[in-house]
């Protein structure tokens, strides 16, 4: 799952980059509204973290144009703005949760995997290949009923390969879907979660193809699915 925070305060912003990634997502941080249109103008979010106290727009305005554009994000409004008027509009402007500051990063957590949780139900929360069975929800890869012992980057490598089965997804889409802003991946690096996951994967039914040149495919081997 990819999260993008919206939040002036960049310390803040900076805890939360942290503490999200070490709870296994891929995080990308803006401090300005303008800087998070263009990053919702070219990349693809799970969820928007939005702070509404923004030095170039006001946050609800950046939500109107978020839900205006059909874009298909969650939207967790994450603001000091707690009046119940300002909940009432953000909530009718389309932000699927609002939580004021200061805040338990236990209960942010908690209500991400809600808001996630919702989301992935109203479009079908797994993904499936073969025996693999890919929750959205908990973020679970299952073969037969049983999880997979995967780390937080190999569960993201194999969530992007899993959302186009049988289809070839390059290198470059896998590095731009796991890379921060600041910080791609190589080639080298993705060949290596991708040696591992084969390695995993291969015992269960299923394996990553090399299509030379062009990236990867995860095909089911035991004729199931």
């Amino acid at each position: 799952m990819r999260l993008l925070i919206v939040e002036d305060n960049r310390t803040l912003a900076d805890g939360l980059t942290q503490m999200l990634r070490g709870a296994g997502y891929a995080v990308d941080a803006v401090h300005e509204g303008e800087d998070a249109e263009a990053a919702l103008a070219t990349d693809a979010f799970d969820l928007v973290l939005l702070d509404l106290s923004l030095p170039d727009t006001d946050g609800m305005t950046l939500l109107r144009t978020i839900r205006s554009r059909g874009l298909p994000c969650a939207v967790l409004v994450l603001t000091a703005r707690g009046a119940l008027d300002e909940r009432i509009k953000g909530l009718d402007l389309g932000a699927d949760d609002y939580m004021t500051k200061p805040f338990e990063f236990g209960e942010l957590e908690a209500r991400i995997r809600a808001v996630l949780r919702r989301h992935a139900g109203a479009r079908g929360g797994r993904l499936e290949c073969g025996r693999l069975v890919f929750d959205l929800t908990e973020r679970i890869a299952t073969v037969d009923g049983r999880p997979l012992d995967l780390t937080a980057r190999e569960l993201n490598v194999l969530q992007i390969l899993v959302q186009r089965p049988e289809r070839v997804v390059s290198k470059q889409h896998i590095s731009e879907r796991l890379s921060e802003f600041d910080a791609d991946l190589s080639d080298n690096a993705v060949e290596q979660y991708i040696s591992r996951l084969r390695k995993r994967l291969e015992p269960c039914g299923l394996r990553i193809r090399t299509a030379r040149g062009l990236g990867y495919a995860l095909e089911a081997t035991d004729g199931h699915g």
